[in-house]
């Protein structure tokens, strides 16, 4: 069963939420909220443990938005799926760049939400079509091509599979259960993966893998 846990303000959102997840049967609820301060937020990821944590964004200010960056990139698990009015928007990319596993409008059918928390619940990352073409432009842009004199750091055959990996979405826990190796150990490599490529996020890091021919596509 994967637990899952509901944060929305609206309270109709949330029971809608919280309808939805319980009646389908390989789902269970985890617990729910509408307070979306960051403390709360924190401390209920930590004593629930939820397997997927699903955040209605709704109408809320940058303010708000930024703070759950924040917690996007320190929460204890990375299977977190937001709720935003346009998905497309800087702050949706900036999201999915920082860690998020899919950002879904508002509307999405209730087909869409069990099959995106099924999907980011294994390892997944769920992108609608025009937010991959903005995340790979935007890596693209943010990573000139390299002068023909400058030279990366060669990366070990485990950096290059982990490396793998993160193209195909795969978040930490699901790189560690694969090689059979610790989160801790995959944050090393991906740190490592990250430095000497010079690249500020994974997906830059994939881009520039792809562009040094570690990576097929």
């Amino acid at each position: 069963m994967t637990r899952v846990l509901v944060f929305a303000i609206s309270s109709v959102v949330r029971a809608g939420l919280e309808t939805l997840i319980s009646s389908h049967t390989s789902l269970t609820l985890a617990g729910s909220s509408s307070n979306l301060t960051r403390s709360t937020v924190v401390s209920l990821i930590d004593e629930l443990q939820p397997d997927v944590t699903l955040i209605d964004v709704g109408r809320q200010d940058e303010d708000l938005v930024s703070e759950l960056l924040t917690l996007i990139v320190k929460s204890p698990t990375p299977s977190l799926i937001l709720l935003m009015n346009d998905p497309h928007d800087s702050r949706a990319l900036a999201a999915l760049r920082n860690g998020a596993r899919a950002v879904l409008m508002r509307e999405a059918t209730a087909e869409e939400i069990i099959a995106t928390i099924e999907a980011v619940a294994t390892g997944l990352v769920v992108l609608h079509s025009t937010t991959a073409e903005s995340l790979l432009a935007g890596a693209l842009v943010s990573s000139p091509a390299p002068d023909a004199g400058s030279q990366y750091e060669a990366l070990t055959p485990r950096e290059i599979e982990v490396l793998g990996m993160l193209a195909e979405g795969l978040g930490n826990r699901a790189i560690a259960g694969r090689l059979m190796i610790s989160e801790h150990t995959v944050k090393f490599h991906v740190a490592s993966i990250l430095s000497k490529l010079n690249a500020s996020s994974r997906t830059e890091a994939v881009i520039l893998g792809i562009r040094q021919g570690l990576l097929l596509i």
